[in-house]
């Protein structure tokens, strides 16, 4: 019989605590699968107790069993991967942070070497997961965040000095730059490619861009890419040729030999979208008015 799935009835089980743990315990099993007895340990239940809650999860179709001889082998249902995993992905274990910390620090010695020691590397990747952890209360993509947010801060610090004829570099700050300096960067790097390097910072950053500023940017062909709130840090400034403060107060220091604008715009955090669209135009009318006083040659 072909029985089809709606994602929100089945998901409604993932409420339960106990449930939500037990499925995110299989994702991270090796192989996303896992015993029912292996799972009773995991989670320090008897395996009655364990067993009612997986019949619950197959029958709602979450789970699937796998027979293997006398024992079965449960995963998530092909079906709501995706969905199984945004519904329990902040509570999924990770493989060890000191181990994937580790992996990150191996990987950008070897993408910095010659510039920095391993050292200083790892002091950068350990500060940087810290500043981003302290904030999360999502930490599925901690690691490559971390990863991506280390690896900036030290093409800032190595660029702090610009060599003759490098790109010129624009730090865009607001309070939790998940707006305003968004809007304004993602647009910077679309007009002006790689002739610029672009950085966003915020004073006291959110855990995600919203989700109205994705859609105002792609409403005009923008794309966001990676880009995720980030704390504001030293290096990032000193590495900027121009830094723009949006309603950020003093928090953004001051080094000599920078150039300093500060925009007067309205946050689009609560807006209805048609302000949030007005933001859009007011920043892009700012950046290209930028973009024709950098020196670009």
């Amino acid at each position: 019989m072909d029985r089809r799935i709606d994602d929100a009835a089945p998901l409604a089980l993932l409420a339960d605590p106990t449930r939500r743990r037990l499925v995110a315990l299989v994702l991270a099993a090796p192989g996303s699968r896992a015993l029912v007895g292996r799972l009773a340990e995991s989670l320090g239940l008897t395996q009655p107790t364990v067993s009612h809650h997986v019949r619950a999860l197959v029958e709602h179709g979450i789970l699937v069993g796998e027979p293997e001889g006398r024992r079965t082998w449960y995963s998530v249902s092909p079906d709501l991967l995706d969905a199984v995993i945004d519904a329990v992905g902040a509570e999924r274990p990770s493989a060890d942070a000191a181990e994937v910390l580790g992996r990150v620090v191996d990987d950008l010695a070897t993408r910095f070497a010659g510039t920095f020691s391993r050292p200083t590397v790892e002091r950068y990747v350990r500060e940087s997961h810290d500043l981003l952890a302290e904030r999360a209360s999502d930490r599925r993509y901690l690691a490559s965040r971390t990863a991506q947010f280390a690896a900036e801060r030290l093409t800032a610090l190595a660029a702090a000095e610009h060599a003759p004829g490098a790109a010129p570099e624009v730090l865009f700050v607001c309070v939790q730059n998940a707006g305003r300096s968004q809007l304004a960067a993602a647009i910077l790097r679309q007009l002006a490619g790689e002739r610029v390097v672009v950085r966003t910072a915020g004073s006291s950053p959110a855990e995600a861009v919203r989700s109205s500023i994705v859609t105002v940017l792609d409403e005009i062909g923008v794309p966001l890419g990676a880009a995720f709130p980030k704390p504001l840090t030293d290096e990032v400034v000193r590495a900027a040729d121009v830094v723009v403060t949006m309603g950020c107060g003093d928090a953004c220091p001051v080094y000599p030999g920078r150039r300093y604008l500060d925009w007067e715009l309205e946050d689009p955090v609560g807006q209805p979208l048609e302000r949030v669209r007005e933001i859009r135009d007011d920043i892009e009318r700012r950046v290209r008015e930028l973009l024709t006083s950098l020196d670009l040659s």
